[in-house]
């Protein structure tokens, strides 16, 4: 951790119980982040908080502090049942309630409070044997833990601490209703420590803070769109037969050991992993798709190092806390300014320095506008050189979407497989490389001008996929709070005749008291 990413408040300062201060120690902290510094005297003071900050910023261990501090100085209470947690901490998706999992392990090593998980994807069984057993500390996702409260499984009116992580995500993903259900059913706000955290303090994030706190002190941290000057951005303008080509021939040239690449669309992950596989690279795409137990798997090599490339969407990869990562590819530019920063500030982590490369390709360099004004400053353009375009190899089964061998060059009006080196604007809308219209139509039929795309299917067999075009639908444009869960896969949603969208209780795999099996058994998008 950069040391000018520090305050100048010790954790020694704060007078902790002896417990937790040996196992801050064996975490290697010694000063506080900026985060830290502002809440815990007042957390450890019994104030609530509505803090503002983003992943990577330590609030993760400013909340667990202040939480063990709390337990550890207060009795339980006299009747408490044996099921019934003393604190309750809701995550908005599974990764980052098993990242939570795994600091508080370390941090409350010595404490002798137990710990237990609540979320999808893995031993059904298991989980609840634990809870009915009792467990101090309770992390969870919103959709398990009322699977199992409905049950009886715990017990909430014993809850001392609760802390709200990544509130505004809660919102985004549609899990507000089943947030609001749990806070209900635990004690008076002004008979528990509640702390809640998230990347904005909007309005709605201070009503859901102020409807269920006791009167919270709010805590603003600059947000990561300050932090962006510590990332060398840089924006390439290919076409899309090029985007692929330049997207291997920039990880053969920078000979990245971790490095993240973020695309819009599930189905883009899974066929983008499956290309950089064919043309020798170690990369894995992270989604709602992938079992559990891979999942986490893939996060700790990706940890260690053992895995070079880790590809995902920003649902899939919000919340995970993974440092040292040496680049971040927009390989499709985000629609939201906001998720830009947040993807390129995984290479800012700590006050550490980092790459971000951008490829504003026909179907997503609209948003570029937006992300520059967001972040109040013009990215930097690199041209697309010929000798950066390299010869790719395609799975035949993916050359719809990635051209022929050699990157495929297409047939028809517009950017071809030799490129356009030396191009430092964008590309017109509608314009070459056989991009298509702002209005989304485009990709293997005709399109609203009445022109055909010039996308050519290469010959050979291609996976029966309901609506799929010549290659992946870029996602909707759309509100955050409707676009944020990732069920974009690249193929349309049927239309409902009436009744609208409808939700109970949550995004799919997440609704509210769900069977055995049900609300989070699967993998989720929303906890993706």
């Amino acid at each position: 951790m950069s040391d000018t990413h520090l305050s100048d408040i010790s954790f020694t300062h704060l007078h902790l119980p002896e417990s937790l201060a040996r196992g801050i120690a064996d975490a290697g902290f010694e000063r506080c982040t900026p985060i830290q510094a502002q809440t815990l005297p007042r957390a450890l003071a019994g104030f609530d908080i509505a803090g503002q900050a983003q992943t990577g910023t330590g609030k993760t261990a400013a909340f667990l502090v202040a939480m063990y501090s709390n337990l550890l100085r207060k009795e339980a209470p006299a009747d408490r049942p044996v099921n019934a947690p003393r604190a309750l901490i809701i995550a908005p998706t599974r990764e980052l309630a098993v990242q939570i999992h795994h600091d508080a392990e370390i941090l409350g090593q010595y404490t002798g409070l137990t710990l237990g998980l609540a979320f999808g994807g893995v031993d059904y069984e298991k989980q609840r044997r634990i809870l009915e057993e009792g467990v101090d500390v309770l992390i969870g996702t919103p959709g398990r833990l009322i699977d199992f409260y409905k049950q009886r499984v715990f017990d909430l009116r014993a809850v001392q601490v609760l802390i709200l992580d990544e509130a505004d995500r809660m919102f985004d993903l549609g899990f507000i209703t089943d947030i609001r259900y749990i806070m209900r059913r635990l004690p008076a706000p002004d008979q528990r420590l509640n702390l809640l955290f998230s990347a904005t303090l909007a309005q709605r994030v201070l009503e859901l803070a102020f409807e269920h706190m006791n009167d919270p002190e709010l805590v603003r941290i600059e947000p990561d769109k300050m932090t962006v000057d510590q990332v060398r951005q840089v924006v390439y303008y290919p076409s899309m037969d090029e985007k692929p080509r330049l997207l291997v021939g920039l990880l053969k040239q920078m000979d990245p050991h971790r490095t993240m690449i973020f695309v819009n669309t599930r189905r883009g992950a899974e066929e983008l992993e499956t290309m950089l596989k064919a043309n020798g690279f170690n990369a894995e795409a992270i989604s709602g798709d992938v079992p559990q137990n891979k999942r986490l798997r893939m996060i700790r090599d990706f940890h260690s190092g053992e895995l070079a490339i880790l590809i995902g969407t920003d649902v899939a990869s919000r919340g995970l806390h993974i440092p040292d990562v040496s680049h971040v590819f927009n390989y499709d530019l985000p629609q939201d300014p906001e998720d830009y920063v947040h993807r390129i500030g995984r290479t800012a982590r700590a006050g550490a320095e980092g790459d971000a490369i951008s490829l504003g390709c026909e179907d997503y360099v609209q948003s570029l506008p937006d992300i520059e004004d967001y972040i109040g400053r013009k990215i930097a353009v690199a041209s697309v050189a010929q000798e950066l375009l390299a010869e790719i190899t395609v799975p035949r089964y993916e050359r719809r979407r990635f051209g022929g061998p050699g990157g495929g060059s297409r047939s028809g009006s517009g950017g071809g497989g030799g490129g356009r080196g030396g191009r430092s604007g964008p590309p017109r809308s509608g314009g070459g490389g056989g991009g298509r219209s702002r209005s989304g139509s485009g990709g293997g039929g005709p399109r609203r001008d009445g022109h055909s795309s010039p996308i050519r299917p290469a010959p050979g067999p291609t996976p029966a996929v309901a609506g799929e075009g010549t290659r992946a639908e870029p996602a909707p444009r759309q509100s955050s709070q409707a676009g944020s869960g990732e069920g974009e896969s690249g193929t349309p949603r049927p239309r409902r005749r009436r009744g609208g969208r409808g939700r109970s209780g949550g995004p799919q795999g997440e609704s509210s008291g769900a069977p055995q099996g049900g609300a989070d058994s699967g993998p989720a998008p929303a906890e993706s």
